[in-house]
């Protein structure tokens, strides 16, 4: 059997590729959400051990996403967030099963021992909005900040790199822009008055599930930070970032768009 280890945790990695080589597996590892998706479409492993939390896509949306291409694949979702919703959601979106950090590799090496479950019936699936090109950098981002200030630099900056930015100054504003028009890119601070990017982030992505999130936070709260992976984002910067950097996680979150997009990823 092949199996896919995706934790960004990179000791956790190393232990549990070993564990289930051991145990004779044929391991495939991915530091990230977007790499685990990519190793689901072209290498197609029988299951996938999946941390619920990491960048670049992180979260139930990459249990879909992984289901999306494999209905039948098994996915056994590891997460320290000791939380009954997103268990019940993580199992709802057909997780094998569903482990608290921390777990023994050899529990999950038996969990996959055992014989395969059901598959569940895959849903259907909404039709794809359409996304940009893979030429020169195009797409549509909402800046979501209730600074001014970095509204206005990071409106000019992404502007001239050649994407089509709107701004909204807070959470509620942001919905109801999602809402008139779905953006590919939001870039959502973490901390605003009023109606806080966590606090939207949930509605955001139900309003336009292809639209890909990117929190934007002024401090390093870890906690936030994963939570927010967990229930949606597709990644985080924290601020100062250089521009560089942001425009690097934007340039992922739209491959990641082009990449569900594609004809094979149906």
């Amino acid at each position: 059997m092949r199996v896919l280890i995706a934790d960004d945790d990179a000791d956790v990695r190393e232990l549990l590729v070993e564990v289930f080589r051991d145990a004779g597996f044929d391991v495939l590892e991915a530091s990230n959400g977007l790499e685990a998706l990519l190793y689901v479409k072209r290498d197609r492993p029988d299951a996938v051990v999946l941390d619920l939390m990491m960048p670049r896509l992180g979260g139930v949306e990459a249990l879909k996403r992984i289901h999306n291409f494999n209905p039948g694949i098994r996915v056994l979702v590891v997460t320290g967030a000791i939380d009954p919703e997103l268990h019940r959601q993580a199992t709802a979106s057909g997780a094998t099963g569903v482990f608290t950090k921390p777990v023994s590799a050899a529990t999950l090496v038996a969990a996959l021992t055992g014989p395969a479950p059901t598959p569940p019936p895959k849903p259907a699936s909404s039709e794809a909005v359409p996304v940009p090109s893979a030429g020169a950098p195009t797409g549509r981002i909402l800046v979501v900040d209730d600074n001014p200030e970095v509204r206005a630099m990071l409106e000019d900056v992404l502007t001239s790199l050649g994407y089509t930015t709107r701004a909204a100054a807070d959470g509620a504003t942001a919905v109801r822009s999602v809402l008139t028009e779905a953006p590919d890119v939001v870039l959502l601070d973490v901390y605003m008055p009023g109606l806080s990017g966590v606090g939207a982030l949930p509605t955001i992505v139900a309003l336009a599930p292809h639209a890909k999130v990117i929190m934007i936070s002024g401090a390093a709260n870890e906690d936030v930070l994963k939570r927010s992976l967990a229930f949606g984002a597709h990644d985080y910067v924290t601020k100062p970032f250089e521009i560089s950097s942001l425009s690097r996680a934007i340039e992922m979150a739209l491959a990641m768009r082009r990449l569900e997009a594609s004809p094979d990823a149906k």
